[in-house]
């Protein structure tokens, strides 16, 4: 597979269901939504430093007009509606997946995110989860660092998205808005991650 390919490839379920993560021990109960590849060739030791790339979240501008106007829209309904209410959230709605935590990842947390409602779960040398949670939603964001020979330096991540959706409006949700993330959300995403990854690797 090429960088190229990575930019806007999805990938089967077993690129992430097939791997040794932790996150199969610690949340089984949260259901395999999407698989990514980043176009975001380094080395081994390359993750923490895309971790902080992403929760920095980098200029608004750099993303395009689609998926800014997307990303407004949602969060005026969620306004409206009350759908990101903090009685939704994380510690209130729905427990902390760092409840969960084996001994060995307590305080391995790694950077929050700036600019989204992200939380930071776990952080280890392949792998980062954070969480986010609603009235329709408990998601995991799953950072894993992989190896693969045709990118330079000979690894690159991959996004794993897990959720677990809050009853029937919740999946109703979930159905509505995945042509919107497939066509444009997640090719977006990747599209200025990569960007910023290299300009971030190149300065």
């Amino acid at each position: 597979m090429t960088e190229t390919a990575l930019r806007t490839r999805p990938l089967p379920p077993e690129a992430h269901t097939g791997r040794p993560w932790r996150i199969h021990e610690i949340a089984p109960d949260f259901r395999l939504e999407d698989v990514w590849a980043l176009p975001t060739p380094g080395g081994p030791d390359d993750l923490s430093r895309l971790v902080e790339q992403l929760a920095a979240g980098g200029d608004e501008r750099d993303f395009p007009l689609p998926y800014r106007i997307l990303l407004a829209i949602r969060w005026r309904l969620g306004d409206l509606f009350g759908l990101d209410d903090e009685s939704t959230g994380v510690g209130d709605r729905v427990a902390s997946l760092r409840d969960r935590l084996p001994d060995d990842l307590r305080g391995t947390t790694g950077p929050g995110f700036e600019k989204v409602p992200f939380e930071p779960v776990y952080l280890t040398e392949d792998e980062y989860v954070a969480e986010v949670a609603n009235s329709t939603v408990h998601a995991l964001l799953h950072l894993g660092w992989v190896e693969d020979a045709s990118v330079r330096g000979g690894h690159r991540a991959q996004m794993a998205v897990l959720v677990k959706p809050n009853g029937w409006f919740g999946e109703a949700y979930m159905a509505f808005i995945k042509p919107f993330r497939h066509l444009v959300v997640y090719p977006a995403l990747l599209r200025t991650i990569g960007r910023q990854w290299a300009r971030q690797v190149s300065a």
